[in-house]
């Protein structure tokens, strides 16, 4: 019988093919040799295996557990031999859900290269801890598990987690928690609600500049722990947003009563004195309440309410608390969508003129027409200016608008002249204040009459009483100026004011317009009050006297005209005689 090994070139005698004996072409052992080497494989694999730090485990594809080292025992505070009957999830207790779960078993069954998670694991002696756990799946068809203690590096994370999102003065939560809480409460509310108090100090930044900023710190600790105390029974969350900004978080609300209630609580606990390194101090806070479902809204919408109701409350005058107001906050909206469209308006030409007639008491013929400025918004429709003057005021654009108005103005007094050259009529154009300052009135003035070739006679400009009798320096200047072109210059609304009436000698002033108040009182005979009479009697006699002209403006009735006029009112206008109207309209009225 031949030996299991023959030299080169020599006949073995075995049939062909035969593998028993044969050597393999990849590694020229032969199977008794293989077998022998597979041994001791397997011996330094299951040694380095039970030898390893690292726990492990290798587990069937249906997560059943063959083996474990001793790294895993340890871990676990558990048998070697309690560990491989079972189903490893179980062991652990890793609570597997949804896309985690799927990919676990992707992994088990080979199906995916490497799974991760990490999963809080308990100990036999009840201790929790963090474990990084990774599924390798096996060329055998089985997976390698290897757990992390991570518990080490977790804990520094959290504690590192806690500096970051805690404020270091009052040890509050920081803006960053808060956010991160409140986005939470949105996405997960157990009443589909959620609400904010959102707190200033009124009287805070007096204490920090006066005492120093040590013992401001000390009140904000101070004031955080009263927060603290209000909130205790119920667990709502208190934060520090910054400065001396506080937030309370209701996660679930049940009502604005709820939020209400605990703002009137936050009230009562800073209405007392606190007594911080030796000295007394008082503070008062304002409140922004809101408190709304968490459908459709986000933390953004949410605090930016919350800021527009505690400017709200501060506005309203401090100490209080106040609730959003969704018609109030509307309103405010709107201001802010006409002011920051109001210079595009212009530019884009949204903004157009009525015209009302002013008409002589005596002969009911138009003397002059009233420029109104009315603004077709693509978003809030047709407006008059009482809903956008005052913000044109307020942000500039009333210098770009009213040399519009200006300008459009003069352009339409020049064609009805041209049409109606045997009675001319003036235009009365509104000047504000803030264009006398802020532009140069009396160059627009004489450069738009120079182009429309309108006579100067012809505009007549109003300001308020209040602006004229107090004008000084530019502003009178100005009005001189202007008057010494020709322009005839009114006072609107007079009588309003705290009139100096001297100033009517000094003022380049050629009409007076009285308000529409002393007007009113004239509508009817039976309920007519003989003060008011008297007081319109009085003004027309003294405009005369310094040689002005008299409208009156809201004359709504015959027998508001007919008294207007007996008394020497010099010219009116209002609904009696028409309200305001196109200029195709005023050329068919002049026609």
């Amino acid at each position: 019988m031949n030996g299991p090994l023959e030299g080169p070139g020599k006949d073995s005698g075995d049939a062909p093919g035969t593998q028993a004996e044969a050597f393999t072409e990849s590694s020229g052992v032969c199977p008794k040799q293989r077998t022998q080497s597979g041994r001791e494989e397997h011996s330094d694999f299951r040694a380095a295996f039970d030898a390893a730090p690292l726990a492990m485990a290798l587990v069937t594809q249906e997560g059943r557990v063959l083996s474990a080292n001793r790294a895993l025992s340890a871990l676990l505070g558990s048998a070697p031999a309690s560990l491989t009957t079972g189903v490893l999830a179980d062991l652990l207790e890793l609570n597997l859900v949804g896309r985690a779960r799927s990919a676990y078993h992707e992994a088990l069954r080979g199906r995916s290269d490497r799974m991760c998670c990490t999963r809080r694991l308990k100990h036999a002696d009840g201790h929790a801890l963090w474990a990084d756990i990774t599924v390798t799946p096996t060329p055998r068809g089985e997976a390698l598990v290897t757990i992390s203690d991570i518990s080490e590096r977790r804990d520094l994370q959290e504690r590192l987690r806690h500096l970051q999102m805690h404020d270091p003065v009052t040890r509050l939560p920081n803006r960053s928690l808060f956010f991160e809480r409140l986005g939470s409460a949105l996405d997960d509310t157990a009443t589909g609600r959620t609400g904010i108090c959102y707190l200033d100090l009124d009287g805070f930044k007096a204490i920090n500049d006066t005492l120093g900023h040590r013992v401001g710190d000390n009140l904000l600790s101070a004031v955080a722990q009263r927060l603290s105390r209000c909130v205790e029974e119920d667990g709502h969350l208190v934060a520090r947003l910054g400065g001396d900004e506080f937030a309370l978080l209701v996660e679930s609300s049940t009502g604005t009563e709820q939020l209400t209630g605990l703002a009137q609580r936050v009230l009562r606990a800073l209405q007392h004195p606190f007594d911080v390194a030796g000295q007394r101090l008082t503070v008062s806070a304002s409140v922004g309440v809101v408190e709304r479902e968490a459908e459709g809204t986000n933390p953004t919408e949410l605090m930016q309410a919350a800021d527009t109701t505690l400017y709200w409350a501060k506005a309203d005058g401090k100490a209080r608390w106040t609730l959003f107001d969704p018609e109030r906050n509307a309103h405010r909206m709107t201001r802010q969508a006409l002011s920051s469209t109001l210079r595009r308006g212009v530019e884009r030409g949204e903004f157009t003129l009525e015209y009302q007639p002013i008409v002589g008491f005596e002969d009911d013929a138009v003397r002059g027409v009233e420029a109104l400025v009315r603004w077709r918004h693509p978003r809030f429709g047709v407006l008059g200016p009482n809903q956008f003057i005052g913000l044109a005021e307020e942000n500039g654009a009333i210098v770009p608008l009213g040399r519009w108005v200006l300008a459009e103005s003069c352009r339409q007094a020049r064609r009805w002249m041209l049409e109606h050259d045997r009675t001319p009529v003036f235009v009365s154009v509104n000047v504000a204040v803030r264009q006398v300052w802020d532009s140069d009135l009396v160059a627009d003035v004489a450069a738009i009459l120079d182009e429309t070739r309108l006579p100067p006679g012809l505009l007549q400009l109003e300001l308020t009483e209040s602006a004229v009798m107090g004008s000084a320096g530019q502003p009178l200047q100005a009005l001189r100026a202007l008057s010494d072109m020709g322009i005839r210059i009114a006072i609107d609304d007079f009588g309003t004011g705290y009139s100096n009436l001297a100033y009517l000698s000094r003022l380049p002033v050629r009409a007076l317009k009285l308000d529409g108040t002393f007007v009113r009182g004239f509508r009817s005979e039976q309920h007519q009050n003989p003060a008011d009479e008297t007081i319109v009697a009085a003004l027309v006699e003294l405009a005369h006297k310094l040689g002005l002209t008299v409208t009156a403006e809201c004359v709504e009735g015959a027998a508001q005209a007919e008294r207007l006029r007996r008394i020497g009112c010099d010219t009116g206008q209002g609904w009696h005689y028409a309200k305001p109207m196109s200029a195709d309209r005023i050329s068919r009225l002049l026609g």
